[in-house]
């Protein structure tokens, strides 16, 4: 297994910048590494991507040096084990709502004595042209566990959730979140930026590393400076659409006056 840049740069204390795939495009995923992004996020749960296409993804993120992690469609014990057998880095679990959920998606994402993925010879392993010991081993160490903080329920037991051994990463989604306090969109509401405040301070409190969305360079820059460190950055359509619509109303407007 390739080291795992983005769990030495998170442990180090640094902060990571990525961007959530949802287009099905190994292209916009070599365009991501090769713009200077840590990681990016494929997102099975909102994109039609299944194991047979993000292999594919993943294999462009290889070559160009970005870490490829990938948001499940849900917690199942066979979701977690084909999205890794197929080469992802790490997962994000959606709607981690309890202490039990956690220990059961770490279970399923590593393998024994810390869990009980099942073993067998897939692309994580060199189709069993390496050790298998040897994979074992840095699959245990290398794989990333991103637990998803985007409900209410999950608030109400974050310092249990965090506290989990084998999660990396606690991802807060604002807008998940939103909707479930009864504000759905609203982001910005004051009981939305309330519920994210004491998220962050639990799961800094636990020691993990802290994940949230954003949207805009600003967003991203004032979370930094709050403490999170993981940092999902917008998602391809809104990159690439932005930039269209920017050129095009550019273009037109001072076209209308030549």
């Amino acid at each position: 297994m390739v080291k795992n840049t983005l769990k030495d740069k998170l442990e180090a204390g640094e902060f990571a910048i990525g961007p959530f795939l949802g287009i099905n495009s190994p292209d916009l995923v070599e365009i991501m590494g090769l713009s200077g992004f840590d990681f990016l996020v494929i997102d099975t749960e909102h994109g039609p991507m299944s194991p047979e296409s993000i292999q594919h993804l993943i294999r462009a993120a290889e070559v160009r040096s970005i870490v490829p992690i990938v948001r499940v469609t849900d917690q199942g014990e066979t979701t977690i084990l084909r999205t890794l057998d197929v080469g992802a880095y790490g997962i994000e679990v959606p709607q981690v709502n309890s202490p039990e959920a956690a220990e059961r998606v770490v279970s399923f994402a590593k393998y024994y004595p810390r869990g009980t993925r099942g073993v067998a010879f897939p692309r994580a392993s060199g189709y069993g042209m390496c050790s298998l010991d040897s994979y074992i081993a840095e699959a245990n160490e290398e794989t990333m566990v991103i637990v998803h903080c985007e409900n209410k329920l999950a608030l109400e037991c974050l310092d249990e959730i965090a506290a989990v051994d084998g999660v990396d990463v606690v991802f807060v989604g604002p807008y998940d979140l939103s909707q479930s306090l009864g504000v759905p969109g609203k982001v910005d509401s004051a009981v939305v930026r309330d519920a994210i405040d004491r998220a962050l301070e639990m799961i800094r409190k636990s020691g993990k590393v802290a994940g949230i969305f954003v949207a805009t360079v600003d967003d991203a820059l004032a979370r930094i400076e709050q403490g999170f460190q993981y940092i999902g950055y917008s998602m391809d359509s809104i990159l690439f659409g932005s930039v269209c619509k920017a050129a095009v109303d550019a273009i037109r407007s001072k076209g209308a006056k030549a």
